[in-house]
């Protein structure tokens, strides 16, 4: 009987600490398989999960759109022979090269000129710049991102618009850039201008559009007819004929100008809207007519009218302008069916008139309206008088 509850304890003793090692190895392993669980996915992950360290500024995205498509030109001018003043006998002497050891005199024999801007592909195989980038070149050189180079030949440029555009002679294919809508533009707007200034490709530069429609006359610019986006953006020596971008990466000018002295930091883009019109000219003719009549154009406030005065401020001779009667100081009034508020109204209004066509004209001389008459002519006819 003794030896009976003696198996009884020992088997019930023998369970107990069964149970209690089976505890002890629950409490062991808990952690391990809630550390497993823990590390799972709480729910398949999607196609559309956010990397929130991949996240790019608009800058960034701007640029890998666009950046591709701008190319840096190089050109090449013969030069025979360099023109001293008639008193730099001293510098063209060989004697004094060789005492002086001055390299001076090998300026005037025949040599090669290099220099170099930028511009961007808009088209295959063509390529939108500046005409100062290659004007007078005898050889272009356009180079891609890529560090690919080819030859381009001149399709034809404006020196009025300083606009060009070049074909590039090599196959494709070619990285593109978006054209945008510059007439969509506000002041305040984002700004990047993008090209190659001294051979450094994609150098960027970020601001804002300063102004729009800046009369190139108000910089002291006479020869050209440009209504130019002002950024405060950089732009660099050599960045001449790269693109201006929005903030979606569209270009919305071709970035030409930049003022140097007082007011030094402001820089000036024509705008694409006006550059694909003079594009298309070139590529379909070879050249473009601007209308003109003959006259430089001044703007005044006036306090008791809301709008600015727009006067004549010269009348070129013998021209259009000149020969209709029109003279300096009278207050331009009306141009066709259009009420002529700023210099930009009467820019557009010839211009849409066109050459050879007669444009009605009112204006005011001191408290007299005068009615006119005026043919605009072609701006080469103006400079050849």
């Amino acid at each position: 009987m003794l030896n009976l509850l003696k198996n009884i304890k020992k088997s019930k003793l023998k369970r107990y600490l069964q149970k209690l090692l089976l505890f002890a190895s629950l409490i062991t392993l808990g952690p391990i398989y809630s550390t497993k669980l823990l590390s799972q996915p709480l729910s398949k992950p999607t196609t559309k999960e956010i990397d929130l360290y991949s996240n790019k500024s608009f800058v960034t995205k701007a640029v890998e759109k666009t950046g591709a498509s701008v190319v840096t030109i190089d050109t090449q001018r013969y030069v025979k022979k360099r023109k001293f003043p008639n008193n730099s006998q001293l510098f063209l002497d060989p004697y004094f090269e060789r005492f002086f050891g001055l390299d001076l005199p090998n300026d005037n024999r025949p040599r090669i000129e290099q220099n170099q801007g930028s511009g961007f592909i808009f088209a295959d195989e063509l390529v939108m710049t500046n005409a100062h980038v290659v004007n007078g070149s005898d050889k272009v050189i356009v180079g891609l991102t890529n560090g690919k180079k080819y030859n381009a030949k001149l399709i034809g440029q404006d020196s009025v618009t300083d606009l060009a555009v070049l074909k590039i002679e090599g196959k494709g294919p070619w990285p593109k850039a978006k054209l945008g809508d510059s007439a969509k533009i506000k002041v305040g707007d984002w700004a990047i201008a993008v090209g190659n200034p001294f051979g450094l490709e994609n150098t960027v530069t970020l601001g804002i559009i300063s102004n729009l429609n800046r009369n190139v006359t108000q910089l002291g610019i006479y020869d050209k007819k440009l209504e130019m986006i002002q950024t405060d953006a950089a732009i660099n020596p050599g960045n001449s004929g790269g693109p201006l971008l929005n903030s979606d990466g569209d270009v919305i000018g071709i970035n030409t100008l930049i003022r140097s002295g007082p007011g030094a930091g402001l820089s000036f883009a024509i705008p694409i809207n006006k550059a694909k019109e003079i594009a298309y000219q070139l590529l379909n003719n070879g050249k473009v007519i601007h209308p003109m009549i003959g006259i430089s154009l001044i703007e005044e406030s006036i306090s008791e009218r809301k709008n600015n005065v727009v006067k004549v401020g010269y009348v070129v001779p013998n021209s259009p302008a000149e020969k209709s009667g029109i003279k300096i100081d009278d207050i331009l009034i009306k141009i066709g069916n259009k009420d002529i508020e700023t210099a930009s109204d009467v820019i557009e209004q010839i211009s849409k008139n066109g050459i050879k066509k007669q444009v009605n004209i009112l204006l005011k001389r001191k408290n007299k309206f005068i009615k006119l008459k005026v043919i605009p002519t072609d701006i080469t006819n103006l400079q050849n008088n």
